[in-house]
């Protein structure tokens, strides 16, 4: 059975910003003759409020936070109780007060099920705050080297994994909890179509996209913004 996978922030809507309207009304068409599945590191709110709720609950299923809270139709069967133990707490809080970065707006570290979003600008960023530091990021890779830090120190971060999430934050969770979990919930003769703007070496789309390479069950698509996933549906798929 064919199968449709997106990530959502970049992928189905701009960074952090709400899905267009047109394409809004064709992925619900979308939806109705096609299995569609969302697979975002955002916890459910999030997602809602970039999507709203009639997609958000359309769709067959939302793995929500890497994988690690699952939706159905609006409600919550799965849950990891994972929770970030206190010195890697503490690693995040002393990058924070260390930075460089000048701006600084609130909320930098978000407990979500079965993971934690750092970021440095933090969640309260407004538009040009955000570009200011994907700007910053690009000249001094915060970012891949707090990613790097994380999963090569056994120390602070055993069993932990980091990848880079979004625009702006890292996606940290237990070993193996990325977006590649979700693939034990389908069959093996199931052909996946994946669409995610993070399929680079340490992005937190690349896992879902090795593992299908990987397992032969599928294709991806690397896409940079929603335009792409939208011109793409419409021409392929549709």
């Amino acid at each position: 059975m064919l199968r449709y996978i997106f990530d959502v922030d970049g992928t189905l809507t701009p960074s952090r910003g709400a899905i267009n309207a047109s394409f809004l009304r064709f992925m619900l068409k979308f939806c109705k003759s096609n299995n569609v599945y969302l697979a975002t590191g955002s916890d459910a709110p999030k997602t809602i409020e970039q999507i709203g709720n009639k997609l958000f609950n359309t769709v067959k299923r939302s793995y929500n936070c890497n994988g690690n809270s699952v939706w159905e139709k609006g409600v919550n069967i799965h849950n990891n109780p994972w929770k970030i133990k206190v010195p890697a707490h503490q690693t995040l809080r002393y990058w924070l007060e260390n930075t460089q970065f000048p701006h600084l707006t609130g909320t930098h570290i978000e407990e979500r099920p079965g993971m934690v979003n750092f970021s440095i600008v933090g969640r309260g960023a407004n538009t040009e705050q955000r570009a200011e530091y994907v700007k910053w990021d690009k000249e001094y890779n915060e970012r891949e080297n707090m990613a790097l830090y994380i999963n090569y120190n056994d120390d602070e971060f055993k069993d932990v994994t980091a990848t880079v999430g979004g625009e702006t934050g890292i996606d940290i969770g237990p070993t193996g909890s990325d977006k590649s979990q979700i693939l034990k919930d389908f069959n093996k003769s199931d052909i996946i179509i994946f669409f995610g703007d993070g399929i680079f070496d340490g992005g937190n789309d690349y896992t879902l996209a090795q593992a299908i390479k990987k397992k032969g069950v599928g294709r991806t698509h690397k896409v940079s913004r929603w335009e792409e996933t939208y011109e793409i549906l419409k021409n392929v798929y549709s």
